[in-house]
């Protein structure tokens, strides 16, 4: 038995920070990652450890950027998953970045000091092999609601159902392991909140209040164009990030299967039914990662 990062479905945090990371000086005269390189670098971040403290706990998810991965532990490397290699061309000139990293570390906890000195000592530890590439803070708001006021994470599988969705089975490459699209999604602000809730409400496909889905729900509201029942089932952990003027949500997506989030994504763009997402007209991707997240055991192996 393989045993999943246990902070994926820790619950419940009020603190989080994701630090996202590139190999230094990793490339050989071909052009081609220098495998020692890559080899120090996972080792180094599987050897992350929960620290030592009594004023909170800290739960950590490593995950690698899908080549990588498939270039240290071939024989653990899920078939045909990749990175976020390429931008997603959608209708209406609407675009999709591809900001692929090496490696991801997300943090959560219940006090951000604790946080903010493990992200410290992370970076004390990576100095010379990678550098921070991207790093985002967030937080909970109004306990389960996004930026936008709504309820984020409605068709959510339970606790006793998201291993299912998230999880690799046993028996198959990369088993307890679960693929991870990170994007940040910027909202524009002053024109979403100079909407009527029903006009939002149209939008997303659901209730403000209290998130019940519209009987006769807009063709392009965000829950048609997100449909679980059509693309498959995902376990969400997305979380606001931000500044008051400046902020949007941090989408955290574990599927134990990438087409269920790449298609997710095309049908947004408009490139499944030629309609795009409604809620995409006031929300902006800014990046856009894949990441393999091994179980405990493949990460002991590399340490």
């Amino acid at each position: 038995m393989y045993t999943p990062q246990a902070g994926i479905f820790a619950l419940g945090t009020s603190s989080h920070a994701y630090l996202e990371f590139d190999i230094l000086d990793s490339k050989k005269s071909d052009g081609k990652k220098s495998n020692d390189k890559s080899k120090d670098f996972a080792s180094t971040i599987s050897s992350i450890r929960e620290p030592r403290t009594t004023t909170g706990g800290v739960n950590f998810v490593i995950g690698f950027r899908p080549e990588l991965w498939r270039d240290l532990v071939p024989e653990d490397a899920p078939p045909g998953v990749e990175g976020f290699n390429n931008e997603i061309r959608g209708v209406e000139g609407f675009v999709m970045p591809g900001t692929q990293h090496d490696a991801v570390v997300w943090l959560s906890g219940s006090a951000h000091d604790v946080l903010f000195d493990m992200a410290r000592s992370i970076l004390r530890d990576l100095a010379g092999q990678a550098s921070l590439a991207d790093e985002t803070s967030s937080w909970p708001y109004r306990h389960d609601r996004d930026l936008t006021g709504f309820i984020d994470g409605t068709e959510n599988p339970s606790l006793l159902d998201a291993p299912a969705a998230a999880l690799l089975p046993e028996g198959v490459p990369g088993a307890a392991g679960s693929i991870l699209l990170l994007q940040k999604w910027k909202h524009k602000v002053s024109e979403w909140e100079a909407l009527p809730v029903q006009q939002q409400e149209a939008i997303m496909g659901r209730t403000k209040p209290d998130s019940v889905e519209l009987e006769n729900k807009p063709s392009d509201s965000h829950v048609a164009r997100t449909d679980q029942d059509e693309f498959g089932h995902i376990f969400r952990r997305n979380m606001p990030y931000g500044t008051i003027e400046d902020h949007g949500t941090m989408f955290v997506g574990f599927s134990a299967d990438q087409k269920r989030l790449s298609r997710m994504l095309d049908s947004m763009a408009g490139l499944v039914t030629g309609k795009r997402d409604a809620l995409t007209r006031f929300t902006q991707p800014l990046t856009g990662s894949y990441y393999f997240v091994p179980s405990i055991e493949s990460l002991r192996r590399l340490r």
